[in-house]
């Protein structure tokens, strides 16, 4: 059963994508993509690289206002998992179908941080697009929603363009099971699924204030 987190009606979708660019085919990347070399191998932990257990099954959530579905852990984890996807769709581009990879039974991994499929604690959007060891795939606009995104989430998610081995198209959950701002940010997002006119889709990630936040946590996070 597909289960969604909120019910609220999202408003103002259209104006808060208006002038977004969008990317065309699943592959297509930004300027000056730079390639790098990613190893191969075989998870064999009963964890994932970020401290989680690795999932037999995981649950099936809806990634409201896409008609798109994702498997992931399910609690907190997916709340914050699913605010990405939302955010993404609404702000850089729609999903379409199979652009969302979440939990996975395949033990295979080109670097570490891909066991985090495993648990369900980690979502690829379009990982053909923007694959391991490929970095400056995202254009200008489209990285700064991505900074606003991770702003948002106080640290609780690690994009996967900040890694030694990136990956733009990958967003962990980063704390451990029971971290406490795990609950305190998940707490924060249904607040703004319950509410009307806030949340994803409903922000303007180049307002002053939020740019000039993101900037600062960046470099702190560096």
């Amino acid at each position: 059963m597909v289960r969604e987190f909120s019910r609220r009606r999202f408003v103002g979708a259209t104006g808060a994508a208006a002038g977004v660019a969008v990317l065309g085919s699943l592959g297509a990347a930004g300027p000056a993509a730079a390639a790098a070399p990613a190893a191969s191998g075989v998870w064999r932990g009963n964890r994932s690289a970020n401290g989680w257990p690795v999932l037999e099954e995981a649950e099936e959530f809806a990634i409201e206002g896409s008609g798109r579905t994702v498997r992931l852990a399910g609690g907190d984890t997916a709340v914050i998992l699913l605010h990405v996807a939302r955010r993404f769709h609404y702000e850089i581009d729609q999903l379409r179908r199979g652009d969302v990879h979440g939990h996975t039974r395949s033990r295979r991994t080109r670097a570490r941080y891909e066991s985090n499929y495993l648990s369900g604690t980690a979502i690829a959007i379009r990982p053909e697009g923007y694959p391991v060891g490929v970095k400056g795939g995202l254009y200008p606009r489209e990285l700064v929603i991505v900074r606003d995104i991770l702003v948002e989430l106080d640290g609780a998610v690690v994009w996967g363009g900040d890694l030694s081995t990136p990956k733009e198209s990958h967003f962990e959950i980063a704390l451990k099971p029971g971290h406490p701002k795990l609950k305190g940010v998940a707490r924060k997002i249904q607040g703004w699924n319950d509410s009307p006119g806030e949340g994803a889709g409903a922000v303007d990630a180049f307002e002053p204030k939020r740019r000039a936040q993101a900037k600062k946590f960046a470099l702190r996070t560096a």
